[in-house]
């Protein structure tokens, strides 16, 4: 199924649906929300995930699970998908919030099987076999660290917000404190009460997240250390390093090597 709508087929018989979805660049999707819980998979290309809870980044070749009915706000940076929507009955993860997973070499490749598959698929044959098995792949699948909690407070929630769209590392907590009328000791308190981190491991996430976005749309290693405020590239790539286990370079590199098939025709 290709580019159709979830509305045209979400009450088909079937524990999950798998749609193949291309998006031009930049795509903003408002927030909506799905009956069934969604895996959304991208196949190219970044997508950031936004709810009520937080703000996600979902790099290429990673997933975003999304909870049955929670409201999120997508945005497409030239993002093909598979997405996996599933009755809430047969959800293979039960926790509340979105989460960012990786994606196996096996999950991949049933994902990319899956959108293959006829909308009223075989369920005692090889295509309803293979969606239990993305499934089992999808509850085994391991969380990635691209989330930044949100607070509830509407004041500190609109400074993270504006944070996040533009993340500079140094940014100090006195900043805040003083835009909140807050002391620092104050603030420092509020800040961890309201999303469960301190502030600078928040600043820090905050600026991971909004270079994942950078690297992957081609804005050059330097130019996105430079941009978030780090001394040097040598700094920025240590941070990244400790938090992501390899170099930008890597990471870039990753980019622009995700694997490809050519369609079965029908």
């Amino acid at each position: 199924m290709l580019n159709l709508p979830l509305d045209a087929v979400d009450a088909l018989p079937r524990d999950v649906l798998a749609i193949e979805t291309e998006y031009a660049q930049g795509t903003l999707l408002e927030t909506h929300s799905h009956r069934r819980a969604q895996f959304l998979y991208g196949k190219t290309g970044l997508m950031e995930v936004e709810t009520d809870d937080g703000a996600w980044v979902v790099p290429p070749h990673s997933g975003v699970w999304i909870p049955a009915g929670e409201p999120h706000r997508v945005r497409m940076v030239g993002v093909s998908t598979c997405s996996l929507y599933i009755e809430p009955a047969a959800a293979p993860r039960s926790g509340a919030q979105c989460e960012v997973l990786m994606v196996s070499p096996m999950l991949r490749q049933l994902l990319l099987e899956a959108v293959d598959t006829p909308a009223l698929y075989d369920l005692d044959g090889r295509d309803g076999l293979l969606m239990s098995l993305a499934l089992h792949e999808i509850a085994r699948a391991s969380v990635l660290p691209f989330f930044a909690p949100l607070p509830r407070d509407a004041q500190l929630a609109s400074l993270c917000i504006a944070f996040l769209h533009r993340p500079f590392v140094h940014t100090p907590p006195s900043e805040w404190a003083k835009k909140l009328h807050q002391s620092e000791r104050t603030f420092s308190r509020f800040f961890r009460a309201e999303t469960g981190m301190a502030f600078g491991e928040w600043r820090q996430q905050a600026c991971l997240i909004s270079a994942l976005a950078l690297l992957a749309m081609g804005k050059p290693v330097t130019a996105v250390a430079l941009e978030l405020g780090y001394e040097s590239p040598g700094a920025f790539s240590t941070m990244f390093r400790k938090r992501l286990a390899c170099p930008p370079s890597e990471f870039v590199r990753s980019q622009m090597t995700a694997p490809s098939r050519a369609r079965t025709p029908h």
